[in-house]
């Protein structure tokens, strides 16, 4: 099968409604994210080479090249989710017959677990850095697709809640108390920093359409 990323948005979305289990709520994240960062490259390139804004140009090319840069990081996201998520799965398969090999088992699954949610960890810090990039779009992108680059901070925000839970859905798997305590710690600080992201571009972009 072709990479996820590469396929059409049809032959993707025919994949997800399918009865695979991947890809599955981490892939529609992290596409929800690139979708975002997609958005975030639109609005600075409707910004960059008009004299208008000239003064502006050199911040946002830079914020062009980020969010390309996540852009290309999220498709990525997009095929290790689905991956790891069939690598875990076949853990479950493993022998159970004797008691190494249920040790070994029951230790694949662990690690398995661990990699199922820092893969979603990864596209949450993803989608916040893409909500960041939108927070200043709306600022100094082009105001004529002021509500474009709202939209790209409304959906990397969706994109980190829904990776959100599918990191919370594997912390339960790892029995490594100390590293769930930082991967919820991280997720919680995502969170409430991407919530103060939100309710400020949301208030500038209302602002401008008043």
């Amino acid at each position: 099968m072709n990479k996820l990323g590469d396929l059409s948005c049809n032959e993707f979305l025919t994949e997800l409604a399918s009865a695979a289990p991947a890809p599955g709520g981490g892939g529609g994240a992290a596409m929800a994210g690139a979708l975002a960062a997609a958005l975030a490259s639109m609005v600075a390139n409707l910004t960059i080479g008009k004299e208008k804004f000239a003064d502006r140009e050199p911040e946002v090319k830079e914020l062009l090249e980020q969010a390309e840069a996540e852009r290309v990081r999220l498709l990525t996201l997009v095929d290790e989710d689905a991956a790891v998520f069939n690598s875990f799965m076949s853990c479950y398969k493993l022998p159970k017959t004797t008691d190494e090999e249920k040790a070994a088992r029951t230790a694949a699954i662990r690690a398995a677990a661990k990699q199922a949610a820092t893969v979603p960890l990864n596209i949450a810090r993803s989608s916040f850095a893409v909500l960041k990039l939108a927070d200043r779009l709306v600022v100094s992108g082009n105001p004529g697709v002021i509500t474009d680059a709202a939209c790209s901070g409304l959906l990397a925000r969706a994109a980190l809640r829904c990776a959100e839970y599918n990191v919370r859905i594997n912390l339960g798997l790892t029995k490594d108390e100390a590293w769930n305590a930082q991967a919820a710690a991280d997720l919680k600080q995502l969170l409430a920093d991407a919530e103060a992201l939100e309710t400020r571009l949301l208030a500038v972009t209302d602002k401008a359409l008043q």
